[in-house]
């Protein structure tokens, strides 16, 4: 099993020190999530709390994914990046991709794209892309994303989207992973169907292990059953071996985690942040 540790309540400024924690307490991977502003009047519902309130104020720091992504990459060797997850409908199809493309260019290869459709009308707005039919369009932002990341010239002809031979580089040492989030039919087709994998938030390991099932079921009316797929998500139980060996029976390939929020803490000074992050690797994964 594979572990992921979100940096979500820590300082941005200190997340290339906490990076650096991760990787040497054997963390496979780092998530970071995604916001590019907030208005002071929201109307959007965020669908993950029962009266619709954010679980974050408009005054926490969301930096830049891919430019915070970079920098991290840029002091360590061997750990990988996530995002949980990067709104990629609300961009511009071929900036998204400059963006991504060259942070996995500059770290090796070091990505992995969690992408969701979005909730927040206002935010869709403000950049200039249409908020209907953004599921649709995500699905066919990808396509178009992974023929730019070829390195080649190519060209796209779709219902979103329509456009005459282009060539983007540098591109990707390979093709990005995408993992798609969420835990509606919808979203476990599109992981099916169009995505490396699927990624999900905070369950009880007997949602997680019915969402599994879910899943296999979706890749096999799909017809990916057989193809390479990581199911990356967050077990509300501690991860003792008996529950490890149980998820991963049912195809889970990571656990996403904090070490603070898992030990009762929000935002912990940087050298606190530290110690846990050590102590939990102790305690789990090596």
């Amino acid at each position: 099993m594979k572990f992921c540790h979100g940096l979500i309540g820590a300082p941005p400024k200190e997340w290339n020190r906490l990076a650096r924690a991760c990787e040497a307490a054997g963390f496979d991977s780092v998530a970071v999530s995604d916001h590019v502003l907030f208005p002071a009047t929201l109307e959007s519902k965020y669908p993950y709390t029962p009266d619709g309130t954010p679980l974050f104020s408009p005054d926490e720091d969301w930096p830049d994914a891919w430019v915070a992504i970079a920098s991290m990459a840029a002091v360590t060797t061997t750990l990988r990046f996530i995002t949980n997850v990067f709104v990629l409908p609300s961009r511009n199809p071929f900036l998204a991709a400059k963006s991504i493309g060259t942070a996995a260019y500059l770290s090796e290869g070091r990505i992995g794209l969690g992408v969701g459709a979005g909730w927040m009308r206002e935010e869709f707005e403000l950049l200039e892309q249409p908020f209907s039919k953004r599921g649709k369009r995500m699905e066919e932002m990808i396509q178009v994303m992974k023929a730019l990341w070829t390195g080649e010239m190519v060209e796209h002809h779709g219902e979103f989207y329509d456009f005459a031979p282009v060539q983007m580089r540098p591109c990707p040492p390979a093709q990005i992973p995408i993992y798609v989030g969420g835990h509606s039919d919808i979203a476990f087709r599109r992981a099916a169907t169009i995505g490396d994998g699927w990624l999900g938030v905070h369950y009880s390991p007997e949602e997680l292990l019915n969402y599994c099932t879910v899943l296999q079921q979706a890749r096999e009316d799909a017809g990916t059953a057989d193809k390479p797929f990581e199911i990356i998500a967050s077990p509300m139980a501690a991860p003792k071996t008996d529950l490890l060996e149980e998820l991963a029976a049912a195809g889970v390939t990571s656990i996403l985690t904090s070490s603070w929020i898992s030990g009762g803490m929000t935002a912990p000074e940087v050298s606190r942040a530290e110690e846990m992050i050590a102590a939990y690797g102790e305690r789990f994964i090596n």
